[in-house]
């Protein structure tokens, strides 16, 4: 699927998530912080949401980034071969997201990979799920990760766990920017 294909997917799901919820642009805004008219350019496809407005709008449906990418994804076997996994890119922030193995209800954890150009950084408020546990693993690069108020400076080949709550950001190094793999495991 390419990425004009996906980001069409993805502002039909969100449309139609915000249709099921009986909710107007306005009432999602005050939900989720997200102006009226973002969140409309969103749902027509004319821009792709910011990892942190894909967050926001997570958390107002109560469900994972990647849950909420799955349901826009492809069905795949337990083979997820490379042409079936999907990039999605936040131009802005630098930051690109490649599903490897994607949620399934019939097993606990999902794979991500993720790439920050060098200087990216994203914060998000709190996270979809509280709670999460996740793994990480820095393949290259450095890679700075705070979580309310703790904070580990990750360089190539050092590996993470947490369990994900409140506030959260990522921080890549300035000029080598990082480049990971993340494991999530829902309860």
């Amino acid at each position: 699927m390419n990425n004009q294909d996906y980001r069409a997917r993805l502002a039909a799901r969100l449309a139609a998530l915000r249709l099921q919820h009986n909710w107007s642009l306005d009432a999602l805004s005050s939900a989720s912080g997200i102006s009226r008219a973002s969140l409309s350019r969103i749902e027509r496809g004319e821009v792709s949401p910011t990892a942190e407005a894909l967050n926001q709008l997570c958390i107002v449906y109560g469900m994972t980034m990647s849950r909420l990418i799955s349901e826009i994804e492809q069905a795949a076997d337990n083979l997820f071969r490379a042409e079936q996994q999907p990039l999605w890119l936040d131009e802005l922030n630098g930051f690109e997201r490649r599903m490897l193995l994607p949620p399934s209800n019939q097993f606990r954890c999902e794979m991500i990979e993720g790439k920050l150009r060098p200087g990216a950084f994203i914060e998000y408020s709190s996270p979809p799920v509280q709670g999460l546990e996740q793994y990480i693993w820095l393949y290259a690069g450095e890679l700075t990760i705070t979580m309310n108020t703790e904070k580990w400076n990750l360089k190539e080949g050092d590996s993470l766990r947490f369990h994900l709550s409140g506030s959260s950001s990522f921080s890549a190094h300035q000029s080598l920017g990082a480049h990971y793999i993340l494991v999530i495991c829902k309860s």
